[in-house]
């Protein structure tokens, strides 16, 4: 079985912080990761019968959406869209259970990844992960899985803005924060301090370096509420209004 690093003082942890509150679930990461991870460190990302009846490929970012609320489809609930891709455990049971060392995290900056030329296809890094963040390629009979866009993100011929992950590069409304999670001082830890960043399934003691923001509460509305239109003064339930408010705040 594979070894982790030991852990230093100070120790960089490169992550992510998504914004729940802000995300609109566009896509655009997860198309933007696809486009430039197809060429790059564990290029290629296949895709077979891409317009068929059973369509499959290798995706490093996928984004889920559904309602949440104590009850679905009521004005108490809201559409949250959810992205699901490597977390970079501090702790990752994916790289504990490799038979070869072909999964491995990186000392330097905690960013996971696999080497191609150890990995012999055996799946039990997938299930070992929690948070399906595992794919295989069929194609090439390995795992793969996000890198942080490593090749990206050190790579001197870019402008140091664009020196980030695809996916936050792209997003259009700054849902996706990039950085030093290690250090206390650095953006996205200030930012997980202020809005009260969290832990996806923490009880699981893998302790993800990337961060999740919540949805901020959605403002009280009275029922009597009165909204002006062209054809006059009419009343206006809590659930269009709360909807129209969601509508607002998302652009």
């Amino acid at each position: 079985m594979t070894s982790l690093p030991s852990p230093m003082p100070g120790q960089k942890k490169l992550g992510l912080v998504v914004d729940h509150d802000t995300c609109v679930g566009c896509h655009a990461c997860a198309v933007a990761c696809k486009e430039w991870n197809t060429g790059g460190h564990m290029a290629p990302l296949p895709d077979q019968d891409a317009y068929g009846a059973d369509p499959d490929g290798v995706w490093f970012n996928r984004i889920h959406s559904f309602e949440a609320g104590e009850e679905s489809g009521s004005c108490a609930s809201r559409t949250t869209h959810f992205p699901k891709s490597c977390l970079h455990c501090e702790t990752p049971a994916c790289v504990t259970v490799c038979p070869t060392g072909a999964s491995y995290k990186r000392a330097e900056d905690g960013i996971v990844l696999v080497n191609e030329d150890l990995c012999i296809g055996c799946k039990l890094c997938s299930w070992a992960c929690p948070y399906g963040a595992r794919e295989f390629d069929g194609a090439a009979g390995v795992m793969k899985k996000c890198t942080l866009c490593v090749d990206r993100i050190y790579n001197e011929n870019l402008e140091e803005a664009e020196r980030v992950p695809a996916c936050v590069m792209v997003c259009p409304v700054s849902a996706r924060h990039f950085g030093d999670l290690g250090d206390p001082d650095s953006n996205v830890s200030k930012l997980v301090r202020e809005r009260g960043g969290y832990d996806l399934m923490p009880e699981l003691g893998y302790r993800p370096t990337n961060k999740h923001l919540p949805p901020r509460p959605k403002p009280v509305v009275p029922q009597d509420s009165r909204v002006s239109s062209g054809a006059g003064t009419h009343a206006a339930d809590a659930k269009g209004l709360l909807r129209w408010v969601d509508l607002v705040l998302s652009r």
